[in-house]
């Protein structure tokens, strides 16, 4: 019993056009008052479309297949790939919301958000080459020289280029201000530079879908100082080419040496490339010298958002796989019931099941709403004359990336493993797709910055700007709408996430004491807890505010099965889910740091 995979069109829609009403608020703007309900509606059932039946059925197979690696450098996708990236090319999927001036659709970013979750849960691995391409294309087309801004912009955004970034290097992984790769000015060529070094952990550093890869690489110029503020980035094709036109002429000094053998995401190829081992390599600076790192913020950023968003792909992955699998699964009898052949039911019968498809629901239906909310932010930061609206919105946005990217991919991991829990022993095998969705899922926390990094950087730096305003903002807002909430009708629920918000705030306010009373490692220790429990509250608000929308529609008559779920929703979550936030908390508040203790893992 094989079990197709599905994506909840009929949830995104509702997030899309009654949660957040973005149809109507986008429609009331310059650049998206053309747009139409009936066309995005069109554009996610197209999308829908493309995820069922092109790249759902190369997931197993990019798979069990994985890449290969010529001894000329050159990467073999899985079979089925090649043709699912010509659908991608061709339809516009690569950056539905790039400028059509270069290529894309125009579309808003919570489209490309809401279409880019279905991708992603039907082959998370093969999207992760258009996805990078899209990241590339926007870091030219904001850094570029004029002189192939938009040639190569427009390539990358129409899939006829792939693009990468090019940061780690062994040794130094995370910490990126120990890279050693260098970059010197080329004699006699005006504005080339000769790259030399080694990238690892590349995704998509080669590949047989497009006819040239560019590689946006992190460098070092001379005389530049060591650590991040020394790097320079660094546009580095496979193929060099003519500014003008982009034909391709000879190939470059780049080439992958390795190919990285995965626990998962083996569809996508994961490279170590040299520069310059074997012949000049050519690479053209991106903006000013030593601006590398901020300029590669950016695309960090964009991945990150898009981790989150693989997070809550997989999240709604395991879920669609888990419940028709569920609902179809003949197993035992209802709890009481004699056990006879014509008493034999489903096991979406038994409770525990119940529990854990309970558990998968909420998860996917609030991470893809938190997505949404942050995709739908950057449309309006683009779209708004408001400057204190878009100086609050960017503020908010930075916050939350690191808690969505973090929070988003460990649960994830959690629902993937709930999904092969609901299976049983057929989860556990191949013959079925969740476990593939474990193995794919581990990344989703270790890549873009790991999920430690993330909490270091929310507790570090973002909590920490403007005083603290950032967080103590969003705490007004959240309160608002508790208010607002058990004015509806929600009093007990509402005081559940009030409790839980009041607890994350004592924490932010201990953890201040601690690291400023000079006890650094005290505070750091217990960031993640931190994240963690800032997470819950932030997905069980998503809860709540879906309740309320669906709750107006409800009194006003509308009836549907959608609708009553998300009341439940936020029952099942303050009861199941929010506890957690407040067990991070006492972690937290806790003070415990004996894991610092300095005899524990010291060498015998």
């Amino acid at each position: 019993m094989s079990t197709p995979f599905k994506v909840d069109i009929d949830d995104m829609e509702f997030v899309f056009f009654d949660q957040l009403e973005i149809a109507e608020k986008l429609g009331a703007t310059q650049q998206y008052a053309d747009i139409d309900v009936d066309t995005y509606k069109q554009t996610f059932a197209e999308a829908k479309k493309l995820a069922e039946d092109v790249l759902s059925p190369i997931n197993a197979v990019g798979d069990r297949q994985g890449c290969s690696l010529d001894d000329k450098g050159n990467v073999t996708t899985p079979e089925g790939f090649q043709a699912a990236w010509t659908a991608v090319a061709e339809g516009g999927w690569v950056a539905p919301s790039a400028n059509p001036d270069l290529g894309g659709v125009g579309l808003p970013k919570a489209v490309d958000v809401g279409t880019l979750e279905f991708f992603a849960s039907a082959a998370m691995a093969f999207m992760m080459y258009p996805g990078l391409s899209a990241a590339a294309a926007r870091m030219v087309e904001a850094f570029g020289d004029d002189a192939y801004r938009e040639t190569v912009a427009s390539k990358l955004f129409t899939g006829e280029w792939g693009g990468t970034m090019c940061l780690t290097e062994s040794g130094a992984g995370s910490s990126v201000g120990d890279n050693r790769a260098k970059a010197t000015p080329a004699e006699g060529e005006e504005g080339v530079y000769l790259i030399e070094g080694e990238k690892i952990f590349i995704s998509g550093g080669d590949h047989d879908l497009a006819s040239n890869i560019v590689h946006l690489v992190l460098a070092r110029t001379p005389g530049s100082p060591h650590g991040t503020k020394g790097l320079s980035l660094f546009l580095v094709p496979k193929f060099n080419f003519d500014f003008a036109t982009g034909e391709l002429g000879e190939r470059n000094g780049a080439k992958v040496v390795g190919l990285e053998h995965k626990m998962g995401i083996n569809g996508s190829a994961t490279c170590t490339v040299a520069f310059g081992s074997e012949g000049p390599c050519k690479g053209w600076l991106i903006g000013k010298e030593r601006e590398g790192i901020a300029q590669m913020f950016m695309m960090m950023n964009e991945a990150r958002i898009g981790v989150a968003l693989q997070g809550a792909a997989t999240s709604a992955a395991s879920y669609s796989y888990a419940l028709q699998y569920a609902r179809d699964r003949v197993q035992g009898t209802k709890l009481g019931q004699r056990d006879s052949e014509d008493g034999r039911v489903t096991i979406v019968q038994h409770p525990d099941v119940r529990r854990m498809l309970m558990t998968l629901k909420v998860v996917s239906e609030t991470s893809r709403a938190a997505c949404m909310r942050l995709a739908f932010m950057d449309d309006v930061i683009r779209t708004t004359d408001d400057e204190k609206l878009r100086d609050r919105l960017e503020g908010r946005s930075d916050l939350l990336i690191p808690i969505l990217k973090a929070h988003l991919t460990d649960l994830a991991m959690d629902m993937a493993s709930l999904a092969v829990q609901v299976y049983g022993g057929y989860g556990y095998t191949q013959e079925y797709p969740v476990e593939q969705l474990v193995r794919d899922a581990k990344i989703q926390a270790v890549y873009e910055g790991t999920n430690g990094i993330q909490a270091l950087d929310l507790l570090g730096r973002k909590m920490r700007i403007k005083n603290g305003a950032l967080f103590m903002e969003w705490m007004g807002e959240a309160q608002a709408q508790l208010k607002a909430g058990a004015e509806e009708g929600f009093k007990a629920q509402t005081e559940a996430l009030g409790k839980s918000i009041g607890q994350l705030g004592a924490c932010a306010m201990h953890l201040g004491k601690v690291a400023g009373g000079g006890d650094i490692d005290g505070a750091f220790v217990h960031a993640v807890p931190f994240l963690r429990a800032f997470g819950t509250v932030l997905l069980g608000m998503e809860a709540l505010d879906q309740a309320r929308v669906a709750k107006k529609q409800l009194d006003a008559g509308k009836e549907s099965n959608l609708l009553k779920g998300k009341l439940a929703n936020l029952d099942f979550y303050v009861a199941h889910l929010l506890p957690a936030a407040v067990a991070f908390a006492k972690t937290v508040q806790s003070g415990d740091k004996s894991c610092m203790d300095d005899y524990l893992f010291a060498a015998e």
